[in-house]
């Protein structure tokens, strides 16, 4: 389906099917036009205000500035630094965003941005990728940071607002991005994404670190509050946004721990940013964050996490015992917990490995264990040795009674002990009751009870622990990105773009510029490409007039202007130094 380097055969095959084909022979002429023009204007403007690896990176990662990259071309070169990227459809769930990057992996979006959003687009696009995303990467420590975000991003327990909201924005970036879509349903999709954005329910792990995400490898400026610099792709890859975000009409900020809580709209431009001082300052902050996770703190709070996502995530506890299910329910005493349950196909793992007999068909209906320490025993349960267990009434094939100082007493059938690393971690039994305070927690009838092992949950993340062999993967969006109907007048203006490249690149000798005045007054674009070429070439001075005439017409169009005049002086620069 795409072609491979080292970097994409290390990639998890739960992460495959959101990878297309890009779709390289659907570009037109216009679009790698607007992909030279906005290349052309970037890079004139950021070598002054972009960080100082984005020129260098645009270089050591292949990106064409004359017309859009390919990805097997960007491959190739992305390898030479230990990173490769694939092609997607638009949005794809942030979760699958932040793990791609954890296998130094850039996701790009494989449409482009239509003429009319070629100063800003609401909808990921290749430029935003390729032109934004790709070049900082050269930069070592900026890479670092890039995959340990995407390691701990990915890790982050969302919740089901989230997912709406995620389906709200990709729906209404489909429709925006879409220049024959309807004003009318863009209200409607604008409408859905804010019901579900003025909910007022707590931001999730996941909400948060993509907050973070956002106001720094998307929005990002380095350096001090006065004179900051731009390294976030959203910036570098949006002509109105890189001009924007070093106005005054935009707040700078420090970036801290505290920008966890500023949400952002992604369809508009943003009213503040936050700088860092160096790459190494958005380490630390985001280590800062983790640290307040339910990956690194485990215990009650974590699997209220876990349970109000009503997503599958993992439950590790200090043995080392990993449960991987949708989390259904937690009893706990005095704040500690007790008792985890799962609902539906479940796996145990350890070390990341589904452990054998132990998968989503053994375990399809759920999973239930204690957590905690059990009552009278001198060293921990999972420390004993065979000769302690058995002094302790745990002997194979025989019937023995528990208890955990949480109340919860198990009475069963002892039939197997499993260990680790000289560490018991799970207990199997037959004819097993588990009860808590009256409650039956698992009955005989439902089969053999799998008990794990361990007093506490260290760790609790979103996602399994193996997931291959939990059979885990990431939907693929139903609705995909429109592929935009032209007409049979925008098909000739196309034809022109093609010609007049043609001429520029010397793959036609001809040389007649007449064809190219029937259309000169249909497109902006297309008239400042036709100037570029006559301005070098042996045109008479009255065809040259009637060029900038037309280019002067589009100027009365306030939102054309800047537009107009900045690929002018493109096209005098370039003049002047051939």
């Amino acid at each position: 389906m795409f072609e491979s380097n080292e970097v994409l055969q290390k990639l998890p095959k739960h992460l495959l099917n959101l990878i297309i084909d890009q779709p390289y022979n659907e570009y037109t002429s216009q679009d790698h036009a607007v992909w030279r023009y906005v290349m052309r204007k970037n890079v004139e403007y950021l070598a002054k205000v972009a960080h100082g690896s984005y020129l260098d990176g645009l270089r050591r990662t292949g990106i064409s500035i004359d017309q859009i990259p390919h990805m097997y071309g960007m491959n190739r070169i992305l390898k030479e630094i230990g990173w490769a990227a694939v092609a997607v459809d638009g949005f794809i769930p942030p979760a699958a965003f932040m793990e791609f990057q954890a296998y130094n992996v850039l996701v790009i979006a494989a449409d482009i941005r239509p003429i009319d959003q070629i100063e800003y687009t609401p909808a990921p696009d290749i430029i935003h990728e390729a032109a934004g995303h790709a070049p900082i990467i050269a930069d070592p420590q900026y890479a670092e940071y890039l995959k340990l975000f995407g390691h701990y991003g990915s890790k982050a327990f969302s919740s089901p607002r989230d997912i709406e909201i995620y389906k709200a924005v990709r729906h209404l970036s489909i429709l925006k991005a879409d220049p024959n879509t309807k004003s009318k349903d863009i209200e409607k999709a604008e409408e859905r994404l804010f019901a579900f954005e003025k909910n007022g329910d707590e931001l999730s792990e996941l909400a948060k670190i993509r907050n973070l995400h956002w106001w720094t490898v998307e929005y990002g400026l380095i350096g001090t509050l006065t004179r900051p610099k731009l390294y976030g792709a959203g910036l570098l890859s949006s002509i109105g946004e890189s001009y924007h975000a070093l106005s005054d009409q935009v707040k700078k900020l420090p970036y801290t721990i505290e920008t966890v809580d500023y949400c952002f709209d992604i369809t508009t431009m943003q009213p503040q940013l936050f700088v860092t001082p160096d790459f190494p300052h958005l380490t630390d902050v985001l280590m800062s964050y983790v640290k307040l996770m339910a990956l690194s703190n485990g215990g009650l709070c974590a699997l209220k996490k876990a349970v109000n996502s009503e997503q599958i995530g993992c439950a590790e506890y200090d043995t080392g015992m990993q449960v991987s299910g949708v989390f259904s329910r937690y009893i706990d005493t005095d704040q500690q917990l007790a008792y985890i349950n799962t609902n539906g196909p479940t796996s145990l793992s350890y070390q990341n490995k589904e452990i054998d007999g132990h998968g989503v068909k053994y375990h399809s209906e759920g999973f239930g264990s204690p957590v905690g320490k059990v009552k009278g025993l001198e060293h921990k349960l999972e420390m004993l040795t065979d000769e302690e267990l058995e002094r302790n009434g745990f002997r194979i094939d025989q019937e023995c009674s528990f208890e955990y100082e949480s109340g919860v007493k198990v009475n069963g059938i002892l039939r197997k002990v499993m260990r680790e690393d000289c560490k018991i971690i799970l207990l199997t039994f037959d004819q097993c009751t588990v009860t808590y305070k009256g409650e039956t927690l698992f009955d005989p009838s439902w089969g053999v009870y799998d008990m794990a092992v361990g007093q506490k949950i260290v760790s609790c993340s979103r996602g399994p622990a193996d997931p291959e062999s939990y059979g885990y993967t990431y939907p693929v969006p139903k609705e995909k990105t429109h592929k935009i109907s032209y007409s049979d007048e925008a098909k000739l203006v196309h034809e022109q773009f093609s010609k007049v490249r043609d001429m520029r690149e010397g793959r036609t000798t001809t040389q007649d510029f007449n064809e190219f005045k029937s259309h000169l007054s249909k497109n902006w674009l297309l008239t400042l490409e036709v100037l570029e070429l006559i301005k070098v070439s042996d045109a008479d001075q009255k065809f040259i007039n009637e060029v900038e005439t037309q280019l002067q017409a589009f100027k009365k169009d306030k939102d054309l202007q800047k537009l107009v005049d900045d690929g002018i002086k493109i096209i005098e620069q370039n003049t002047l130094a051939s």
